[in-house]
């Protein structure tokens, strides 16, 4: 019979769980890729048993949305009731807020699963549709309605809000995936990614500002609602 002062310490061990898979599944999906990774390597790797696994997870499919929710799509949900509180300027909220959060994700284990989606999702149409529901579309409306609300106050000169989401993100995006592709084979950045991530960000505002040089008026249409929405990248 165990003591009762170990029950405690089991009972935690097992909280703990859900956690470890989480973070031996995106480890080994990163390094092997989804398809090659077997589900008892992630049991191994987390030190619990394989059916273990499953009374937290029902399959691979399962444990791999889990992964995106938990280190992506949550992160973007208290980003998004954060952004939808602030009533200032918009440019502070993206030189400083979207940074601070592209550089923790960066720096996180959640770069990863920016990697994993790009070398695997042409294979797993589901597990696409699950990233573009949980992570590309609500970050993509997020920071869309932020532009529009910039340039509705002047803030901003008339831009396509959906151009300009694509290009504050679509190089951060690639950023991780050089962390986690070419980084450990070739020469790093000659930039730390901090310092590339707060510069490309200020780079962006700088042109969305009013009478910023260089960038010619747009119908002020273009700001309106769009129809278009950034796809999970592919291959």
């Amino acid at each position: 019979m165990s003591s009762p002062a170990a029950d405690p310490a089991r009972r935690r061990r097992k909280d703990a769980r859900p956690q470890e898979l989480l973070e031996a599944a995106l480890a080994l999906f990163v390094d092997k890729g989804f398809a090659a990774t077997r589900a008892e390597e992630v049991a191994q790797a987390a030190g619990v048993s394989k059916g273990t696994l499953y009374l937290y997870f029902q399959s691979k499919e399962d444990l791999l949305k889990a992964v995106i929710s938990h280190f992506v799509s949550q992160r973007i949900a208290a980003t998004l009731g954060e952004i939808a509180q602030h009533t200032g300027p918009c440019g502070p909220v993206l030189r400083q807020g979207l940074a601070d959060w592209w550089i923790e994700a960066h720096d996180s284990p959640a770069a990863g699963v920016f990697k994993l989606i790009i070398s695997e999702v042409r294979n797993f149409p589901e597990i696409g549709r699950f990233y573009a529901q949980e992570v590309v579309e609500p970050a993509h409306a997020m920071l869309a309605a932020l532009i529009r609300r910039g340039i509705a106050s002047g803030e901003f000169r008339p831009l396509d809000p959906d151009l300009v989401v694509h290009s504050l993100i679509l190089p951060l995006v690639m950023l991780c995936v050089h962390r986690h592709s070419l980084a450990p084979c070739v020469s790093p950045l000659s930039a730390d990614a901090a310092q590339f991530i707060r510069h490309h960000v200020n780079l962006v505002v700088d042109g969305l500002q009013t009478g910023a040089p260089g960038l010619p008026p747009q119908d002020s249409a273009c700001c309106g609602p769009s129809t278009r929405s950034l796809e999970p990248p592919s291959p």
